[in-house]
């Protein structure tokens, strides 16, 4: 795979997908975190005095237009984060898009609109593909979060033009390799959040490697439904209990709830309690994990050199079920391992805490993580790899 280093850009149009896929709320980005972890690439390439493009998407728009999920409020953000303009165009591809990129200066940036408005970027299709392409003379990776899929402005152009990796995509398959090919021992993967189904392969790759696996979160109740224990009404994936029973469910490296936070509803407005796992009543369900897990978990991550997170705990945005996804936080905070975190749910949760830079890798994706972690190809970073 080529990086940056192996082209020079003086000059040249440089087409760099990102992955500015930020949360917004009341009309301002609620986080600039993905912003700000593709400023060493964008900022290499202009002091190469490349005409940098940026393209991205925002939100889950379907291939039409949504006016929220414009992205003049990335360009707004982005420009006050690297101290230059930020030119915001309305629009991917077309005579016009071309015309305002030919026109550019060095050391310019544009930002193209929102790439999932068109219904040819999920599609990959060929024609899409080409007409971002012409764009350009280069084409940049730097959409880790993105490179699992299969889309025209991942995998598709990449294909048409001199590609690379941005700095960003080279630094998270680095890490993430190291995972796979050199872990430290003991390791430790806390895996939470809400579907099995998304990590049960992760699990399954990672079971000759890690020394544990901490499950918690509503992930955690199929794992206990497949052992017999009931668990109530807490939410399960039904579908994916038969293939859970395949694993080694008795096996010393897999630690679920001994107890949990339990309640009636998950709201925060019904009474709630700590309860031994098994002795829950029927309508209660598993909201977080107890006090006596926590220090179970805490206890493992202490002794970790190499900590793999992906997926909180519990309910924790409920104040009544947030205590045992912040204890474990803060335990991998101050364990002194190695620590890969990722996942949507748990950057928000460190970014609450304050302790998004005690981590020592946040991970810009999180199926993209978890797909990579498996062991499994992803489109972008094979469409570089085969150039």
């Amino acid at each position: 795979m080529k990086i940056l280093s192996d082209f020079k850009f003086n000059g040249e149009k440089v087409l760099l997908r990102v992955d500015f896929n930020e949360p917004i709320k009341d009309g301002r980005l609620a986080s600039n975190f993905r912003l700000r972890a593709t400023l060493p690439t964008i900022e290499y390439l202009l002091e190469q005095s490349a005409k940098v493009i940026l393209l991205t998407h925002l939100g889950r728009p379907e291939g039409k237009v949504e006016e929220e999920l414009r992205t003049d409020l990335l360009g707004k953000d982005l420009s006050l984060l690297i101290g230059r303009k930020v030119k915001k165009l309305d629009g991917c591809v077309g005579e016009e898009i071309k015309k305002e990129i030919d026109g550019m200066r060095p050391g310019e940036i544009i930002l193209l609109e929102n790439v999932q408005f068109e219904p040819g970027e999920k599609a990959n299709n060929p024609k899409f593909a080409a007409a971002l392409a012409e764009l350009a003379d280069f084409f940049v990776l730097d959409a880790f979060g993105q490179s699992h899929r299969d889309y025209a402005s991942i995998s598709g152009a990449p294909k048409l033009l001199p590609s690379c990796a941005g700095l960003l995509l080279a630094k998270e398959i680095k890490v993430l390799s190291g995972v796979l090919e050199k872990p430290k021992r003991p390791l430790t993967v806390i895996v939470g959040g809400a579907k099995i189904s998304t990590k049960i392969e992760l699990i399954e790759n990672l079971s000759t490697k890690a020394d544990y696996f901490l499950l918690g979160g509503a992930l955690a109740n199929t794992f206990l439904k497949a052992k017999g224990i009931s668990v109530g009404k807490s939410v399960i994936e039904e579908e994916m209990v038969g293939r859970v029973r395949e694993m080694n469910l008795d096996s010393d490296k897999i630690i679920s709830l001994t107890d949990g936070v339990v309640s009636a509803s998950p709201d925060g407005k019904s009474d709630s309690r700590v309860s031994p796992i098994g002795d829950l009543g029927e309508n209660e369900m598993i909201l977080d994990i107890g006090p006596k897990t926590v220090k179970k978990f805490e206890d493992i991550i202490k002794q970790a050199k190499m900590i793999v997170w992906n997926g909180p705990m519990g309910l924790f945005e409920i104040g009544s079920f947030a205590a045992g996804s912040a204890a474990i936080a803060k335990a991998v905070a101050k364990s002194g391992a190695f620590s890969l975190v990722g996942g949507g749910e748990t950057i928000a949760l460190l970014e609450g805490l304050n302790l998004l830079d005690k981590m020592s890798h946040v991970s810009t994706g999180g199926g993209a993580m978890l797909k990579f972690l498996a062991g499994g190809k992803l489109p972008g970073i094979e469409a570089l790899n085969n150039r």
